[in-house]
């Protein structure tokens, strides 16, 4: 679908899989191609629509690489969310696509009949990243003898992405993938393939945005909410989580054990039963 933006239209792409209520997926990033949000257990229960962002994969790219901001991000998966026209759907967004899913539900309140709030967070800025950088360095110490590539980890994390090709961006990001897990190297065999799926784009990094901070107007969120968290997640923990359980009226709280920032991968069975249970509830329909 094309979506109108200043005066441009951009190719919007999204992909349709399984069926019943309708449950809208935004990925990470910005730049991280959808293909690794592919959820199969939630597609037994739930028309799963992932969206495939502005900058990444088939859709269109921006003429001015600056523009690839949180208000952009909304922008488009409203249009998405308008053209299927259904009267409310269930929004579940993971990392940075919950910073999207927070803002979406703030701002578009009547489309959003439940939300999943999944390994993301209320606020970056200083502190955030500090505690990622801070969490990602113990990870490599943890891991030095067996694994001594692991102490580049954090360099990698905050490597400026913009100056890259898209296929040097995909490297970084392969290469420090091995922290999103709780125990890569264990399951080695099982998780190698969702790492090799994971592709990264270089232009979004270049966006031009403010820290993301929205504590003060969660209480505003009307949708029924679940947060979902690995207990491992270095980058998007269980404090960043319990701010926003705290703050949401009524929300549910979901921590996975031994799992990182990619439960439907590492946990799938307890991760769609968590999200298929709350959305099973008479406050969390998606219907």
């Amino acid at each position: 679908m094309a979506v109108p933006h200043g005066s441009t239209l951009i190719e919007q792409r999204y992909h349709v899989a399984g069926t019943g209520p309708v449950c809208v997926a935004h990925p990470g990033g910005p730049g991280i191609g959808w293909d690794y949000l592919r959820m199969p257990l939630l597609e037994r229960h739930l028309t799963m629509v992932y969206i495939e962002p502005v900058g990444t994969g088939a859709s269109g790219r921006l003429p001015d690489p600056r523009a690839y901001n949180l208000a952009t991000y909304t922008h488009f998966l409203h249009a998405v969310v308008q053209h299927m026209a259904v009267p409310g759907v269930s929004l579940l967004g993971h990392s940075h696509g919950g910073f999207i899913a927070q803002r979406y539900a703030l701002d578009h309140p009547e489309h959003v009949a439940s939300l999943v709030l999944y390994d993301t967070s209320p606020v970056t800025g200083e502190d955030f990243w500090s505690a990622a950088v801070a969490n990602m360095e113990r990870f490599a110490r943890l891991h030095a003898t067996d694994h001594p590539e692991a102490a580049t980890y954090a360099a990698g994390l905050t490597t400026p992405l913009g100056r890259l090709t898209d296929d040097e961006a995909t490297a970084v990001l392969r290469s420090i993938s091995p922290a999103y897990f709780f125990d890569y190297w264990g399951r080695e065999k099982e998780f190698g393939p969702a790492r090799r799926e994971l592709r990264m784009y270089a232009a979004p990094s270049l966006g031009e945005d403010t820290p993301f901070d929205v504590r003060e107007e969660l209480s505003r969120v009307t949708a029924p909410t679940l947060v979902v968290v690995g207990e491992a997640d270095f980058i998007c923990g269980p404090r960043w989580a319990r701010m926003m359980h705290q703050a949401i009226p009524e929300a549910h709280l979901v921590v996975l054990d031994r799992t990182g920032h990619l439960g439907h991968v590492e946990q799938p069975e307890e991760f769609a039963a968590a999200v298929v249970d709350f959305l099973a509830m008479p406050h969390g329909s998606a219907e």
